[in-house]
């Protein structure tokens, strides 16, 4: 089984190569469900671990529907983490009627030329249609998608997870994500997925004042349970 950890810290990277984790999903603002990580971080991940660290380009919160600005901002943020050692970088770009946007041909091609792995985030699990959608992602040379089975967790989505693994699994990577815990990583397996994606973060009971955001930690327990499981 190959894990992937998400995580906003460098702490999460170091802890992801303890346990031999395959690879790290780097981003930053995990509460609004990540954004583009400082290239800060990324540079010090890479040189401080031996994991394979993914980049998400995501440059704002909210939907995935990105105009020609947040565009050039998304393949400047590549270029980055490309310079500064990243393996891969992960993203996904919709049209307003949640079908795939034609940028992502563009941003794909653009990150394959810098020899950088491509994956589709969960922007998937948005799409009208997710059978054409997978297909149009794999014909578009994505390396892999992330998925919860377009439900809010991964065990709730199992039956299309299930469905993409055994139709498409031969042709990309498929990877389960979002609520993979200890108790129901068995059984995500067992549908013949290779790719459990997991955070594993704690909120400190930290002071909110002024509305400067909750600090996480990294629940090294939980990510210690699930590996032994395999």
């Amino acid at each position: 089984m190959n894990f992937e950890i998400c995580t906003e810290s460098i702490e999460g990277a170091m802890i992801a190569q303890k346990y031999k984790i395959k690879r790290i999903e780097l981003c930053s603002a995990l509460s609004v469900g990540g954004l583009t990580p400082s290239i800060g971080l990324i540079s010090n991940c890479v040189k401080n671990t031996a994991v394979e660290v993914h980049v998400l380009i995501r440059p704002r919160p909210g939907n995935f529907e990105y105009n020609s600005d947040e565009i050039a901002i998304m393949k400047t943020d590549i270029f980055e983490a490309k310079r500064v050692g990243a393996s891969g970088v992960v993203f996904g770009v919709l049209k307003a009627d949640l079908t795939l946007s034609e940028f992502n041909k563009e941003l794909v091609a653009y990150a394959k030329s810098l020899n950088l792995g491509v994956t589709f985030h969960r922007a998937f699990d948005f799409i009208k249609d997710y059978k054409k959608g997978v297909e149009q992602i794999i014909a578009l040379g994505f390396d892999r998608l992330l998925t919860a089975g377009l439900q809010k967790t991964a065990e709730e989505g199992l039956e299309v997870i299930n469905y993409l693994q055994a139709n498409y699994g031969k042709q990309i990577q498929i990877m389960a994500g979002s609520g993979v815990n200890s108790l129901n990583a068995l059984k995500m397996a067992s549908s013949g997925i290779n790719n459990l994606h997991f955070s594993a973060h704690k909120t400190l009971n930290t002071n909110e004042l002024f509305s400067m955001g909750a600090q996480h930690v990294i629940d090294e327990q939980k990510i210690k349970t699930i590996t032994m499981l395999f």
